[in-house]
């Protein structure tokens, strides 16, 4: 599983570096107003070398985005039709054969029902053994919430180096700057505004990367988490539908035809 999702991942990183290959020409054309820098010279390439590695933070950014997009899904976490299905198999006690669904079925609520349900005991028929279940699921739900929160993990970890990387341009301009006040002894206007640009650029963009790392961070744990809590819901749902028919009869005694008024 965690091979196949490094897979995707690289897959996905290959084709957002493509696209933004391609479309750079196009999103980046030249400015009107007779300037002789066009958009790409005068917001990127006048950063200096710092603006590579927040260039390649951006292309992380996106990558894991898309990625996080196609992984947190509701049918590659909790589908509705396996859901139904398994409903129809615990509501008639068909446990087994709600084991073997779950198993053929790559989703992971198939993955937490196949590896929780065997725990169901018959011989405790007023709970079918409830406890070594829910034990289960929590066990399941650690390991896995481990494997997506990586993903997610990067995403934060973007949102707070790209501010440092912005902080380190910032330093390498403003030494250039100094450092040719230093050797002239006098300020050279053009040059002390390109160490300036320099400086104010990679801020710039390091702060332009950082703010939707954030956003995206906690939007992609959110949705991770709803997924999760609706697999668990559904888990939840099943074994009830189990217990309550096999306890049926013992329900029924508790509730009354009626109330005399």
């Amino acid at each position: 599983m965690t091979y196949t999702l490094t897979k995707r991942l690289r897959r996905v990183f290959s084709l957002t570096l493509i696209t933004l290959f391609v479309s750079a020409p196009a999103l980046l054309a030249a400015e009107g107003g007779g300037g002789d820098k066009n958009a790409l010279e005068k917001w990127v390439l006048d950063g200096g070398w710092p603006m590579i590695l927040i260039g390649l933070a951006i292309i992380a950014l996106l990558a894991l985005s898309v990625f996080n997009f196609i992984n947190l899904t509701k049918p590659k976490f909790c589908p509705d039709d396996l859901r139904a299905a398994l409903l129809d198999h615990m509501t008639n006690c068909r446990v087994r054969s709600a084991i073997e669904l779950s198993a053929s079925h790559p989703s992971y609520l198939g993955r937490l029902l196949a590896y929780s349900l065997p725990n169901i005991d018959a011989t405790k028929p007023e709970d079918l053994g409830r406890d070594g279940v829910e034990d289960a699921i929590a066990d399941f739900t650690i390991n896995e919430s481990r494997k997506n929160m990586v993903w997610i993990n990067y995403i934060a970890l973007i949102a707070q180096a790209a501010p440092m990387l912005g902080l380190f341009g910032t330093v390498y301009g403003m030494v250039g700057a100094f450092g040719s006040l230093s050797t002239t002894g006098a300020a050279d206007p053009a040059q002390l505004a390109g160490d300036i640009q320099i400086a104010l650029l990679t801020t710039f963009w390091g702060l332009l990367t950082a703010i939707p790392s954030l956003i995206a961070y906690f939007f992609f744990k959110n949705k991770l988490l709803n997924l999760v809590a609706d697999s668990h819901h559904a888990s939840e749902e099943l074994l009830n539908a189990s217990i309550q028919t096999v306890n049926q009869d013992a329900y029924l005694a508790k509730i009354p035809e009626g109330i005399a008024v």
